[in-house]
């Protein structure tokens, strides 16, 4: 017995041993001396002129003069961002931090473009002991960041669809609330919001032909009605009841929104709103600071935030965002000092000055402050929109940019009434057929990963 106790008592020093230890190397990691072998490097990184970018380049100097690392930043609009990184991908340019739409993640990652952040996170020098994956919400580092069970990237500029509106013009309408339902926006609202005589509208949704069509228009339609674009074998599923419901729905609703709703990106929605031209827009939460900024609105106390209204398939928010990779074509060098500052910029330390600045953390612990809650509206409604998971058969696989090709053409020729409703939804279905048979989705050559 004596020398079991021995053997026990023995066994639990060298426990306790090794969890000082790891405790004691934990607390030694410091940034500072882990960028010590990359100091002078410089990485560069493709940014998007929105206010999360600019809330980041506001605070690299702080990592620059923390490390010794350049961050070089180059603004590039949305739309010409990913043809942009796939040329550098294929033709061997310079960039080594990756920016990665939740739309992209499948081509980039199955065409072996990004590191998986395993290769830096199984190294203790590059790895920050207080890195806390699961402190970001996992519906966040689930869809922006992973691809076929593989994490790649870290979320960053991450946003939820949220319904920004002037509540003075709703009271003046004679409401004292938003819509709470898509039925109650068009149906009640709507009609007493909209005065063409006075250039005044109920609403605007951003349609513009492109991705801000497809992703932002089109199937931001489909699912509050319980549609999809596919269905469980990736066929078409634009011809169910629920999704035509949803198709037909945005056509009603457009005699309520300004003319030429067709040409609106985002920039011109939420300046529609900002300038008292319409009431209510549905759109991302990163457009926040805008929205607040009196030299570029005029809105002011009038502004209000609540989630996007609830369809018959309940709330069904669009979901938007990025994540930060490393370019696996980048030299072992500027790979790892790319980590460093994807994981400082995206970082819990960093999540509070992020938001600050005008950025939108995909941190859990930074929105459980009172103080970040009542200083920030959005922040309530943006995580409740955040714990539903994502509208089933979401199109993240890589197929997806020929598919939007095909939605921004035929979805901007439904509104604008140059087909109907259901022949352009067949159009649309089909030519997606055309493209994931070609992939090999239906042959058994592709497995159906969402």
């Amino acid at each position: 017995m004596k020398k079991r106790y021995t053997q026990v008592t023995a066994f639990a020093v060298l426990s306790v041993t090794a969890s000082l230890l790891a405790v004691s190397n934990a607390s030694a990691w410091t940034l500072k001396e882990a960028a010590e072998p990359y100091s002078g490097t410089t990485i560069k990184a493709v940014f998007l002129d929105r206010p999360g970018y600019k809330a980041a380049s506001a605070l690299i100097p702080q990592f620059e003069k923390e490390t010794g690392i350049k961050v070089r930043t180059e603004v590039v609009p949305y739309e010409n961002t990913r043809e942009k990184e796939v040329l550098n991908f294929v033709g061997g340019g310079d960039q080594d931090v990756v920016l990665v739409d939740v739309v992209w993640m499948g081509e980039f990652a199955s065409n072996k473009w990004l590191v998986p952040i395993k290769t830096f996170t199984d190294n203790p020098k590059l790895a920050d002991p207080k890195l806390d994956l699961p402190d970001f919400f996992p519906i966040l580092l689930d869809s922006f960041g992973t691809w076929d069970k593989t994490t790649y990237g870290l979320p960053f500029d991450n946003y939820s669809g949220l319904m920004f509106y002037n509540k003075c013009m709703l009271k003046d309408a004679g409401f004292n609330g938003p819509p709470k339902t898509w039925d109650e926006l068009l149906n009640v609202y709507a009609p007493k919001l909209t005065k063409p005589d006075k250039n005044q509208f109920a609403y605007a949704l951003q349609s513009r032909r492109g991705e801000t069509q497809s992703a932002d228009s089109f199937m931001r339609m489909l699912w509050p009605n319980g549609g999809s674009l596919l269905d469980a074998k990736f066929k078409s599923n634009l011809m169910s009841p629920q999704s035509q419901a949803g198709l037909e729905y945005r056509q009603k609703l457009m005699k309520y929104m300004p003319p030429g709703i067709v040409d609106y990106d985002h920039a011109e929605a939420v300046n529609a709103l900002a300038q008292g031209q319409v009431a209510m827009i549905t759109e991302w939460s990163a457009f926040y600071p805008t929205l607040t900024d009196p030299s570029k609105s005029k809105i002011g106390n009038c502004l209000a935030i609540t989630t996007e209204p609830t369809g018959p398939a309940g709330l069904k928010p669009a979901l938007g965002g990025f994540s930060l990779a490393v370019n696996a074509k980048s030299n072992a060098k500027k790979q790892a000092a790319s980590w460093l500052f994807i994981q400082w910029i995206t970082s819990k330390e960093m999540a509070k000055p992020y938001l600050d600045a005008g950025g939108v953390s995909g941190r859990m612990s930074v929105y459980k402050d009172p103080a970040v809650q009542a200083k920030f509206p959005f922040v309530n409604p943006m995580v409740q929109s955040w714990q539903g998971g994502v509208p089933d058969f979401r199109p993240r696989f890589p197929e997806w940019p020929a598919v939007s090709e095909v939605i921004g053409e035929w979805g901007s020729k439904i509104m604008l009434g140059q087909v109907s409703v259901k022949d352009g939804a067949k159009t649309i279905g089909d030519k997606t057929e055309e493209i994931l048979n070609k992939a090999g989705y239906y042959d058994g050559k592709k497995p159906l990963l969402k």
